[in-house]
């Protein structure tokens, strides 16, 4: 009678068809894999081996990652925005799992994952799809290495595309001006304004209550936005990141604009009548629901070709709020802020190019820090230090 295998015993041995069979035993299964040579058995042998002494299941050696990612988007669900998780699931279930879904996770190899991002770019899949796909499977393969399920993730030694930084759109000073005063007596000159003036997004303009402005102090607190449901709908959630739960202060004019925003949407109210949903939101439709924001940017684009302005995004008047700020020599840490960036270095990363260069006044003070006193030199060359010719670097 055959003795049984216990766990981290294995074998391999030559078939009579000249191909390798290396097998292992683990919680009383046997694994076996096939290879061409003897050297590839041995190899594969010499890793099962070890994933088993690091913890390596039977279970886990038969999962495969159609049933890990299937599992994992229920793990994940509760800790995602409503978008954020609709995202991950198409992404998986569009690219990732019809071509790679059937693979055993412990099988998986960076060449399987980096042939998947090939083909997507060679079927004109755009570079930011292929982006988020490897973000989504890298995600998905940490845990599944956390949870012991593979020793290593495979997808850290690809190499994705990276996308193409689109070329950022903004107004300058005269532009930002000639569109608010396009906008003035338009329904919606508040919040063109505030989009300008504090570089929210709009989500989070969407998503103001009138309980979040405090009059006196002038300021509002960012705390909330507005999320479109599939399907339809909207919801309430927080702010895209951490920090865009923020205190945003607003100038007199702000102040004295919605004040006069907040009248004319009593009068709104009034002919409302009892079709209004009182929800408390600063920027509504005509029944007090969270403005539709395909209505906005079309009567954005509008307003744009009566001030006889280049069309831009709505969202490029958070980059325009930036970049005034920025030129204006308001310090990078406050626009951060401002903007609900988690750090300055976010801020400086996507807008550092727009600051103005002041090499010529960072000269300048250097020279009344060293010379306070106006020093005559003997010559009447330019100084140069012993041993150096003026034209070294």
């Amino acid at each position: 009678m055959a003795k049984k295998r216990g766990n981290n015993e294995g074998s391999i041995y030559k078939r009579s068809n000249g191909k390798w069979r290396a097998q292992v035993t683990i919680d009383g299964r046997r694994l076996t894999f096939s290879a061409e040579t003897k050297r590839a058995g041995q190899e594969w042998l010499r890793k099962t081996l070890n994933e088993i002494d690091n913890g390596l299941t039977y279970k886990a050696s038969q999962t495969t990652l159609d049933s890990f990612i299937r599992g994992w988007f229920i793990s994940i669900e509760p800790s995602l925005k409503y978008n954020t998780f609709r995202q991950y699931k198409q992404i998986a279930e569009q690219h990732i799992l019809p071509v790679l879904g059937q693979f055993k996770l412990k099988e998986i190899k960076p060449e399987h994952i980096q042939e998947l991002y090939n083909v997507m770019v060679g079927n004109g899949k755009g570079l930011r799809t292929v982006q988020l796909t490897h973000s989504v499977f890298h995600r998905a393969l940490n845990d599944a290495m956390r949870l012991g399920l593979i020793s290593r993730n495979p997808d850290g030694v690809t190499n994705p595309p990276k996308p193409i930084a689109k070329e950022m759109s903004f107004f300058d000073e005269g532009q930002a001006q000639k569109l608010l005063i396009a906008a003035n007596g338009d329904p919606n000159f508040a919040i063109f304004h505030m989009a300008i003036a504090t570089g929210m997004r709009q989500a989070e303009l969407l998503g103001l209550k009138w309980s979040d402005l405090f009059w006196e102090k002038m300021y509002l607190q960012v705390q909330r936005q507005v999320t479109r449901k599939k399907g339809g709908g909207y919801e309430f959630t927080s702010p895209k990141t951490r920090s865009g739960t923020r205190r945003v202060d607003l100038g007199k004019m702000t102040i004295k604009i919605l004040q006069e925003h907040q009248q004319s949407q009593f009068l709104k109210m009034k002919l409302a009548g009892e079709n209004w949903q009182d929800q408390d939101l600063m920027f509504t439709s005509q029944i007090g629901t969270p403005m539709d924001r395909d209505n906005l940017r079309k009567q954005f684009k509008k307003l744009l070709r009566k001030a006889g302005l280049p069309e831009i995004r709505f969202h490029d008047l958070r980059h325009t709020a930036a970049s005034l700020m920025l030129n204006s020599g308001v310090p990078v840490i406050v626009v951060s802020k401002r903007l609900g960036h988690a750090r300055p270095s976010i801020t400086l990363d996507i807008y550092g190019h727009l600051i103005p260069s002041k090499q010529q006044e960072a000269a300048a003070l250097m020279d009344q820090i060293l010379f306070p006193v106006s020093i005559e030199f003997s010559s009447e060359k330019s100084p140069v230090a012993p041993g150096l010719h003026q034209n070294d670097e």
